[in-house]
């Protein structure tokens, strides 16, 4: 995150109204792109808040919600609903209920995201009471098997919550790539309502046989890691933006990276996380304008091959 920080350098308020302005333009001519969960066909935005370790600060520190609290402003107004979070993330599932318990009345549908990691029933049960008292929600959008942690068990547990209306959704996630053998062969067998799994310009592996077998069988797909912990900007760190960048509206890196994603068709969301209002505007402009065609991804991944 640091890296983000010295390459856009957003600390400026300058930069923060720029881009938000920028978003603004375009959202008063169209909406946010939205792609369909294919075992409901609910549309949700294809750019969401991710809150791991950005969201984890006291939510009774005012400084430190203060930043969070616009970064949430930000991304509400520009159409985003989707927010990831889960109880290993610290604070950041009471950070979310804070924020969202200040908007009252004046809330949008948010879909709330969150997870189990957890052996057992019972104690998977306790981390989703504790997931509904921080977030203020008794109904989730959609609870996942964090990281392949008792997953058989914890599926069965999340089928029974889903028939009792505890959940709309079940999803399974990981972070790496060594995984995704094991989540191919879970989407294949299980077929849960989504996947969340890493993938990034300079991550490719997913695409070989994961991405493919979640449009087989009909799994939505929220991808983490977009910027790889900020290996990317690294990468790139001091270069211009390619010419390419014009032909789907980019005007940063960022922007780039994250469009990359997007242009996959087995993508529903991306779900970036960030503390900074700017860097949330930035990500932003991705859900609108022209996403990239398959060559021009392959465009984009040459420029860091």
């Amino acid at each position: 995150m640091q890296d983000r920080r010295r390459f856009l350098q957003t600390a400026a308020c300058a930069a923060l109204l720029g881009r938000a302005g920028a978003v603004h333009a375009l959202s008063m001519k169209q909406a946010m792109l939205t792609r369909a969960i294919p075992s409901s066909k609910e549309q949700i935005p294809v750019i969401g808040l991710g809150t791991a370790d950005t969201f984890n600060a006291s939510p009774d520190d005012a400084a430190a919600m203060a930043p969070l609290a616009q970064v949430l402003e930000v991304f509400t107004k520009e159409g985003g609903t989707l927010i990831d979070t889960a109880p290993s993330y610290g604070q950041a599932e009471a950070v979310v209920g804070a924020l969202l318990a200040r908007q009252a009345a004046t809330a949008p549908p948010y879909f709330l995201a969150t997870k189990i990691g957890a052996q057992g029933r019972e104690a998977a049960m306790g981390q989703i009471r504790e997931s509904q008292r921080r977030l203020g929600r008794d109904k989730l959008d959609l609870i996942q098997v964090h990281n392949l942690i008792d997953t058989r068990n914890q599926l069965a547990l999340l089928r029974e919550l889903k028939q009792q209306g505890v959940t709309r959704y079940i999803g399974i996630t990981h972070y790496t790539d060594y995984a995704h053998d094991e989540l191919t062969e879970l989407v294949e067998r299980e077929k849960p309502d989504f996947l969340q799994v890493n993938l990034s310009v300079g991550a490719r592996s997913a695409e070989k046989r994961l991405l493919p077998a979640c449009q087989a069988n009909g799994v939505a797909v929220l991808i983490n890691r977009p910027f790889q912990d900020g290996a990317l900007f690294r990468q790139v760190k001091g270069r211009p933006l390619p010419a390419l960048a014009a032909e789907i509206g980019c005007t940063s890196w960022a922007q780039i990276f994250l469009k990359f994603i997007i242009g996959h068709p087995a993508v529903t969301a991306v779900i970036p996380a960030t503390s900074k209002p700017a860097n949330m505007a930035d990500n932003a402009l991705d859900g609108f304008g022209r996403q990239p065609d398959a060559a021009l991804r392959d465009r984009i991944a040459a420029l860091l091959a």
